[in-house]
């Protein structure tokens, strides 16, 4: 008979994680309920959540209108298969498309899925233009887990154990247009980019890269892809990170916050490049369901009446301010970056210190490349809870500098 949660104790589920998951995450903490920005663990301890599951349930934890869509659809039709029609997909592919660029969507169930979809979409367009099939990523990037996303990510560390590497993909510097145009080759079929490194470490690309990039791509006839799988849906304070700089890609993926915590993905390929995909070239028995869609549906109504990308920019002027005083009053802090409400703030090699020490005083923060804590908050935080995490956040290094001296 299957225990109740109810009736479940700490040490029993840890117990149990540690005997039948693998060990691929080691948590500790038990969590049981979430609302709004906060979480709760299962001791009833509550947390300011300035993590949101990794962006993903950005518009916060179970959101009254998210919740509503999915009892509604719930009812209703979970799951059929793609080989039909339901009618909450194309609705949502064309809303999606109606605040990106013109094209078509392909859905799936979560971003390293819609990268992978993206690769193929560039090695399909690349076979029929000459035989391309190189694929240049940056330095420090991080695209995903399966075997293509991962020898597409910049990171040695996350590729070792898993060698040999995929063939096809090349790396330059991040930030750096001239670099990407010396690796071009007669090979190369695309540029996949994260307008904002997420795992890599908070780091914005500038204003000169992204259009430098741009230009680049149709100056050679190749693809410009970008993953928008952290730096998506609204984190920004755009809906989409590249709409910050004023340009259209060849392809986008998405996912994370898309359904605010239901797990979908997607990319979508802009017009011309939308029909080469056909029938049976490629496909998912998850992406696009009746109930995914809803959801996601309810996620852009949802940024539309509550105003959530003005909320955004409010609050990363909050934050902002806030962090040039974290920086002058701490010595460990030795710079911060941000894009709307996605922030890292380098404290060296005191990154894993801070974070416990935010999480001994009920803050949930992130880590990201080898020496940032990063923030990544709900997208309708108040003032009051900025505030009140950034004290947390400040009694923090404050107690891992002390036992430095």
């Amino acid at each position: 008979m299957v225990k109740e949660m109810s009736t479940t104790t700490l040490s029993e589920l840890q117990a149990d994680q540690q005997q039948y998951v693998l060990n691929t995450y080691a948590p500790k903490t038990v969590l049981v309920r979430g609302q709004g920005c906060y979480v709760w663990d299962i001791e009833g301890n509550r947390y300011l959540d300035f993590g949101m599951g990794i962006s993903v349930c950005n518009l916060g934890h179970c959101h009254p209108a998210i919740t509503a869509a999915i009892q509604k659809q719930s009812q209703k039709l979970v799951h059929c298969s793609n080989i039909y029609i339901n009618e909450n997909q194309p609705r949502l592919a064309a809303e999606l498309i109606k605040r990106s660029f013109p094209g078509k969507v392909f859905f799936c169930n979560s971003g390293a899925e819609a990268n992978e979809g993206q690769i193929k979409f560039a090695r399909l367009w690349g076979s029929k233009h000459g035989g391309k099939y190189e694929i240049i990523c940056a330095q420090h990037s991080f695209h995903g887990r399966t075997l293509a996303t991962l020898a597409a990510t910049g990171k040695m560390k996350i590729r070792e154990g898993f060698q040999p590497d995929m063939p096809g993909f090349v790396f330059a510097e991040y930030n750096n247009v001239k670099a990407f145009e010396e690796a071009i080759t007669d090979k190369t079929a695309a540029i996949l980019i994260e307008p904002v490194q997420g795992e890599g470490g908070i780091q914005p690309a500038t204003l000169e890269f992204m259009q430098g990039l741009r230009k680049l791509c149709d100056k050679h006839k190749i693809l410009l892809m970008l993953d928008e799988v952290q730096c998506g849906m609204g984190r920004t304070g755009k809906l989409f990170a590249h709409q910050n700089f004023d340009i259209i890609p060849d392809s986008m993926s998405i996912a994370k916050a898309i359904a605010n915590g239901f797990p979908m993905g997607g990319f979508i390929v802009r017009n011309p490049y939308s029909e080469v995909f056909t029938p049976g070239s490629h496909g998912s028995t998850f992406g696009g369901t009746p109930l995914g869609s809803a959801i996601a549906l309810a996620v852009l109504e949802t940024m539309d009446h509550e105003k959530v990308l003005d909320n955004v920019q409010v609050a990363s002027v909050d934050f902002w301010n806030r962090l040039v005083q974290l920086q002058a009053h701490h010595s460990i802090v030795a710079n911060f970056r941000s894009l709307g409400l996605m922030i890292g703030i380098d404290v060296g090699k005191f990154q894993k210190e801070v974070a416990q020490e935010c999480m001994k005083r009920k803050l949930v923060v992130l880590t990201a490349g080898e020496h940032d804590v990063r923030l990544l908050p709900c997208l309708k935080i108040t003032p009051e809870e900025i505030e009140y995490g950034m004290k947390i956040l400040d009694e923090a290094i404050t107690a891992v500098e002390a036992t430095l001296s």
